[in-house]
């Protein structure tokens, strides 16, 4: 599996040829921020007037797909509710991922874009998200590719986790081998 990243930047959006972006929703969560800010402007506040409406609220695991449209490099959008911003920890972020790349599996994504829970409000650090994201993913091998959405400062702190992972899984595989 491929895992990169990207800046939350519209321009660099627009260039990922993923099939979907996946990301959190927190209960009253307003204005929306980072990466899923960006595409609501995008979409004209499409995903702005779900909340408004009630059809998307953010209670935890509430699961909203929204169809790309020709404004959005994505073919779908995935909304995950994580539930109030001040109850989320560690559980919570291994809970809503966990919903998150099993609703991608189920809808047959192989290469998708995640807004990693908690991320675009501060309530995980870079390094603790890429450790459990990098525990969980190893259950989904049907992902081709995951390009995670972190500000560059953010890539930075999680680029040495990723890297001990991939040196222990190179370890692994060249023992397999002997």
């Amino acid at each position: 599996m491929e895992i990169a990243f990207v800046a939350p930047d519209l321009r660099r959006l627009d260039k990922l040829r993923n099939e979907a972006l996946a990301a959190a929703l927190f209960e009253g969560e307003w204005p929306l921020r980072g990466a899923l800010g960006l595409l609501d402007w995008r979409l004209a506040g499409r995903i702005s007037r779900l909340i408004q409406s009630g059809v998307a609220s953010g209670v935890r695991g509430e699961s909203i797909l929204i169809p790309g449209e020709s404004k959005v490099a994505f073919d779908k959008l995935f909304l995950r509710g994580c539930g109030r911003a001040g109850e989320f920890d560690g559980a919570a972020f291994v809970e809503a991922l966990v919903g998150m790349l099993e609703t991608l599996t189920r809808a047959g994504v192989r290469s998708a874009t995640l807004v990693l829970p908690g991320r675009a409000l501060g309530l995980i650090s870079a390094a603790e998200a890429m450790e459990r994201f990098l525990a969980l993913i190893e259950a989904h091998p049907e992902h081709d590719e995951i390009t995670l959405v972190e500000e560059l400062e953010a890539q930075r702190e999680m680029e040495p986790v990723l890297l001990r992972a991939r040196r222990t899984a190179s370890v692994y595989e060249a023992e397999e081998g002997l």
